[in-house]
């Protein structure tokens, strides 16, 4: 699923939903109750049962008609709207705005703001507002005897102001927030998709390399033969030509099924051993070299072959992934510095490209941003390669550093590992 798609829909989660709302509901029977029946205050203690009463219906309704597990947008809106209106005649019977539990009006929109639309959650806290300001000016008094209680003018409107300032405040970093999180989920899927992909094609390039060995003998059989029949009647025209076919037809099935081969000259184990780490680059870097015109600079300053690390599909992945932006950016050279000590392994890719842009530097590594100067704009695309790779190798408890190259004037990656923990992968 593309992301544009799946960002466009909207849904809240109907059992957390109908949860909260259990729990909303069981809070405001035992204080409107505890208030009446323990502290005997006096108010319309049997109409505010009545509104309850109308939440409980509503939920129920909500349990036994609706039997999707995600509210649409609009469904949520409708339920919320009914919440914040529930609250507030609530809060009406018992003070208005003075009353402490208003502030649980703020709940609604805020709950909203990360799972329902910008349009949606704009008119929940325009009718939140709206009830805020009708609330601080019409309401039933508190119930008695704090009805007697006086407050000052300037801290009685201070209340529904503050409340306000809360909400907008809320609503901001809970969208802020949500939609971010959203991105990241989103990413994290692509992820799964990538690995999942990334398996299926080692897969298939085992049993390519299996098929091209296991036809390689008929297929030799077949060619020495076709070069008999080819001696033998060579003088004969006619036969000639469909002879030389074969023998051309041969070779080129000869050619495919070196091309299926990850490697033609290789063992059948190529996709399971274990490798050193200056391997898995040199491995990866010739897999490059088929199809770029750059030049791969691989500068080993210590042993990085002192210990094997088990080939894992996510460090690969992760590796290439750096090595392919190098190569995507750079004007002609890629740098690869492999060190290794008796502690530590690391990774240098730098390039002699223009760098990461300096508008997103410090974001360099989050899923979904793309710089806004001109000159990067049909090449760069919305980090999501760069934030694959990343979470892939830091998964594997690797520690990046991504920044411009003081020295090379393009991108650096620097990869490092624990010994121990790179051999325990």
């Amino acid at each position: 699923m593309e992301f544009d798609q799946s960002s466009q829909t909207y849904s809240l989660n109907k059992s957390t939903y109908v949860n909260l709302r259990w729990i909303g509901i069981i809070g405001q029977f035992i204080t409107i109750n505890s208030v009446k029946l323990i502290f005997n205050f006096d108010f319309n203690f049997i109409l505010g049962n009545a509104i309850i009463m109308i939440g409980i219906i509503s939920n129920l309704f909500l349990i036994i008609s609706y039997n999707k597990t995600q509210l649409s947008n609009r469904y949520a809106f409708n339920f919320l709207l009914l919440d914040i209106i529930q609250l507030g005649s609530l809060i009406y019977l018992s003070g208005g705005i003075l009353n402490p539990f208003s502030i649980f009006l703020l709940i609604p929109s805020v709950f909203a703001s990360s799972s329902l639309d910008i349009k949606t959650n704009l008119a929940l806290i325009i009718f939140t507002v709206f009830s805020i300001i009708f609330l601080t000016f019409y309401h039933q008094d508190l119930p008695a005897p704090l009805n007697e209680f006086f407050i000052n003018n300037y801290y009685y409107y201070s209340i529904p102001l503050a409340l306000i300032i809360a909400l907008i405040f809320l609503n901001y970093f809970a969208l802020t927030f949500g939609k971010e999180s959203n991105l990241r989920k989103e990413a994290l899927n692509k992820i799964q998709e990538v690995i999942s992909k990334e398996h299926e094609l080692v897969s298939l390039g085992a049993q390519a390399a299996a098929a091209a060995h296991s036809l390689n003998t008929p297929l030799s059989t077949i060619k020495i033969i076709s070069q008999d029949l080819y001696d033998q009647f060579k003088n004969n025209i006619e036969l000639k030509k469909d002879i030389q076919l074969l023998v051309s037809q041969i070779e080129r099935c000869d050619q495919i099924l070196k091309r299926l081969t990850l490697k033609p000259n290789i063992e059948d184990d190529f996709i399971d051993k274990n490798l050193g780490l200056y391997d898995y680059i040199k491995e990866i870097t010739d897999s490059f070299k088929e199809i770029s015109d750059k030049n791969f600079n691989i500068d080993t300053e210590q042993n990085a072959n002192v210990f094997e690390i088990k080939k894992s599909i996510e460090i690969v992945y992760g590796i290439r992934n750096f090595i392919g932006n190098a190569n995507k950016f750079a004007k002609n050279n890629i740098y690869i510095t492999v060190k290794s000590d008796s502690e530590n392994s690391e990774i240098i890719i730098e390039d002699d490209g223009p760098g990461f842009p300096k508008d997103i530097l410090n974001k360099i590594g989050e899923p979904y941003i793309k710089s806004l100067i001109p000159k990067y704009n049909n090449k760069s695309g919305l980090g999501l390669g760069i934030f694959i790779a990343k979470t892939l190798l830091e998964k594997n408890r690797a520690k990046l550093v991504l920044r411009n190259s003081e020295t090379r004037g393009g991108a650096e990656i620097i990869i490092e590992w624990k010994n121990k923990n790179l051999i325990n992968i």
